[in-house]
């Protein structure tokens, strides 16, 4: 191979390299910190997780600017995130890594903030920040981040929400790619698959009558996965009540 050939692949190479800050598999981002003075298990903020602990996600949670948040659909994702040290090695821990579960959504103020588009943002939750961090630079600092399936234990979780006719689902837990695309409800006396329209963050919502019957639900993930979860809720469920499916994602 030529000297120009060479140098041309090399040009490439760095084109590639540059197209959405990607640098083998990681994109470039900052991260903030929120939440110092909460109890971390209450931060569900826009997603609607009533406990983070509940949802199955502990306390390793962030808001994500809207690039990322997708109006909702990111609800539930994991990212794995890592302090850029080598471009700010005084606040950042070298190698540190952290899996945050994205439950919020951080707004964007149309005045050159950090999370107005098209900028990619993590204002995490306070303990998963100082796993990569420390404390100081006014709380900002550049991270380099990529998608990971997420590690659940369990089954995924269901809640029912709304009222006794009106149908409104939390879905938690949910392992593999973690953000639902598309979920289906089927109750023992309607024996079809009726789909559900996301009512906002992890809340989904059907207009079916589905009281004194046994649920199936059926969900597809961004990344293509369909499960199909039968006979998780009995039909003598009650609103506020959750139920764990026996299957999971991988």
């Amino acid at each position: 191979m030529g000297p120009i050939k060479t140098l041309c692949f090399l040009i490439l190479g760095l084109f590639l390299e540059g197209i959405n800050g990607q640098l083998n598999g990681w994109i470039h981002a900052h991260a903030t910190f929120y939440g110092a003075n909460q109890n971390p298990s209450t931060l569900g903020g826009a997603c609607g997780y009533d406990n983070t602990f509940h949802a199955g996600f502990g306390v390793h949670t962030a808001a994500v600017s809207g690039a990322l948040f997708r109006n909702g659909e990111a609800c539930g994702a994991c990212y794995q995130v890592m302090c850029d040290f080598k471009a700010d090695p005084k606040w950042c821990f070298r190698r540190a890594v952290v899996t945050v579960t994205t439950t919020n959504f951080c707004p964007a103020n149309n005045n050159g903030g950090w999370c107005d588009p098209p900028r990619h943002h993590f204002d995490m939750s306070m303990p998963a920040f100082l796993r990569i961090a420390r404390q100081g630079n006014e709380g900002i600092v550049p991270v380099i981040y990529r998608r990971v399936a997420c590690k659940r234990r369990g089954g995924v979780h269901f809640t029912l929400r709304g009222q006794s006719n009106f149908n409104l689902i939390m879905i938690s837990n949910v392992g593999g790619s973690g953000d639902i695309k598309a979920a289906w409800v089927r109750g023992s006396r309607t024996r079809t698959w009726v789909p559900m329209n996301r009512n906002w963050g992890a809340n989904w919502q059907s207009s079916v009558d589905l009281r004194s019957q046994t649920l199936s639900f059926k969900l597809t993930l961004v990344d293509g996965k369909t499960l199909a979860f039968f006979n998780v809720v009995p039909s003598t469920w009650s609103i506020g009540q959750t139920y764990s499916s026996r299957n999971q994602f991988s």
